[in-house]
């Protein structure tokens, strides 16, 4: 029945795991959030966020309670029968993220029986108070362990310099305390000892048949009292007790935030060598002290953790302490950079780096690229053109920008021939709107776009022009420059529109600085 149990309980472990590896948690906490800053850290965190101190204070973790069940056994003189039962509970708080304490308490049954004939227990009381040497027996123990101890983990995973926090954390560790136990034997059938020579004279050549016969002959009553050192050994709950050392290692699968699987192994030493009721060498009559080497126990198990705690974070072992540094190097949020300074020789407002024309007078309004003005394109800068508007027909120019149109006939035929040409009916177009310094187009503006893209789908001989009308700073005339090159990049992206259709021009102090228009050529 009880290897039923365990098969079962082996079962139910596999969904669990499988359920961690899919809810692993690789998120980087909150670094600014003060609430889970601890009093005693608000002068450091406060420090840190005026950019005073490099580093943010450390934050308050969640404590972990636990309970566990699983196998004891004894490494001792007699061989160990498994499966036996135990459980465990502990409470554990970070201390770092790397280490943390851990107060724990388990209590279990060990049981042993061995398969080979004992002739040699003269001075074993519990046995030769009912057996005389040497009548075979065969040694066998229930042993009730129970042990508090304080354990120090050390966190083995969690500081990943290629890859974010995990959802399973290896840990192992050390701990000291406390061991009481009670053994006792099966040395009767009810009142009557065992007849065990008729196992040793049935001829069963392996151990299992040996252990198979014994178990069908005994009555696991336990009922004797194993061979203790009550004379010489310290008490508790009226129970022997023994100062304790452990070795602890194990794996922790996270389920949720707030809920993690742990296998974990417990390996515990005693200076005692009769937790299984029988010394490995036969002591003098006269010598009470015990001697020999010593007993052993280990508590292998599978437990559930629970984290608990508010205005705090999942407890230290969990994360990652390089995910801050990492995220912030990668997208900077909290670094002190220094105001650049970049030269530009003319004082035109645009950088020496970006000046196309790096010799611009003083005073001469200049477009993005750092090049004096030319409203009507017509080559001549504004600063130097006699005619600022010069009629496209009557182009090119003089050196003054002044222009000369053609003969009436002439220029009565071109601009018909023009007209012809530019006949584009499809009606006023929109102008998009932008909020202070954005170049995001809202939902509203795209349904404009839409419109205008439907129109020239309609009439494919139609072009358009998309106009801004920035300040006459550098700043003001980029963001100008962002403004109309998204709206085109939008139309011929998402609208399909050809590039070669849509002309963009920013025109300093012609408008409104947050709008664009948008007309046929």
């Amino acid at each position: 029945m009880s290897s039923k149990k365990f098969k079962l309980l082996l079962m139910g472990i596999f969904p669990l795991l499988s359920l961690g590896v899919f809810a692993q948690d690789t998120g980087v906490y909150n670094i600014y959030d003060s609430s889970v800053i601890s009093s005693k850290g608000k002068a450091q965190q406060n420090e840190f966020m005026n950019n005073t101190y490099d580093f943010p204070a450390k934050p308050r973790s969640e404590t972990e309670i636990g309970i566990s069940g699983g196998v004891y056994s004894i490494s001792g003189d007699v061989p160990s029968v498994l499966p036996t039962g135990g459980f465990g509970l502990h409470i554990r708080k970070a201390l770092g993220y790397v280490f943390s304490l851990r107060l724990q308490y388990t209590n279990g049954v060990a049981k042993g029986l061995d398969w080979k004939p004992s002739v040699g227990y003269a001075n074993n009381t519990a046995w030769n108070a009912n057996y005389t040497a040497p009548t075979p027996v065969y040694y066998n123990y229930r042993s009730h362990i129970q042990d508090l101890s304080v354990e120090g983990l050390f966190t083995l995973n969690n500081i990943r310099f290629h890859k974010q926090k995990t959802g399973m954390v290896l840990y192992g560790g050390v701990g000291f305390g406390g061991t009481i136990y009670k053994t006792m034997i099966n040395a009767l059938n009810g009142s009557t000892p065992y007849n065990f020579s008729q196992i040793t004279q049935s001829g069963y050549s392996s151990r299992k048949d040996i252990r198979k016969a014994l178990k069908a002959m005994m009555d696991n009553s336990y009922e004797t009292p194993a061979q203790n050192n009550d004379q010489n050994e310290p008490k508790l709950f009226g129970q022997s007790f023994r100062p304790s050392a452990s070795l602890i290692a194990g794996v922790s699968f996270k389920l949720s935030k707030r809920v993690n699987l742990a296998l974990e192994d417990k390996f515990t030493i005693v200076k005692d060598d009769l937790l299984d009721g029988q010394e490995w060498q036969e002591r003098p009559v006269a010598d009470p002290v015990l001697t020999g080497n010593y007993d052993s126990y280990n508590y292998a198990s599978v437990g559930l953790n629970f984290n608990l705690g508010s205005k705090a974070i999942e407890p230290l072992w969990w994360i990652n302490p390089l995910d801050y540094a990492y995220s912030e190097i990668n997208a900077p949020k909290h670094m002190k950079l220094p105001t650049p300074v970049l030269p530009d020789a003319d004082g035109d407002g645009v950088t020496d780096q970006f000046d196309k024309c790096p010799n611009t007078p003083a005073g001469v309004a200049v477009d993005v690229h750092g090049c004096p003005l030319d409203t009507d394109g017509d080559g001549v800068p504004d600063y130097k053109d006699k005619e600022l508007i010069t009629p496209t027909y009557c182009q090119p120019v003089d050196a003054d920008g002044v222009g000369k149109c053609p003969e009436p006939d002439c220029c009565r035929s071109i601009r018909d021939s023009m007209a012809v040409a530019s006949q584009c009916n499809i009606g006023d177009l929109p102008s998009i709107s932008f909020r202070n310094r954005s170049i995001s187009i809202s939902n509203d503006a795209k349904a404009m776009l839409a419109t205008v893209a439907s129109k020239l789908k309609n009439s494919p001989s139609c072009s358009i022009t998309v106009t801004g009308y920035p300040a006459a700073s550098k700043a003001s005339q980029a963001l100008c420059n962002k403004r109309v090159d998204a709206i085109k990049a939008y139309l011929t992206e998402k609208e399909g529109i050809s590039a070669d259709r849509i002309t963009t021009n920013c025109e300093v102090g012609g408008g409104d600085v947050n709008t664009v228009d948008i007309k046929t050529n």
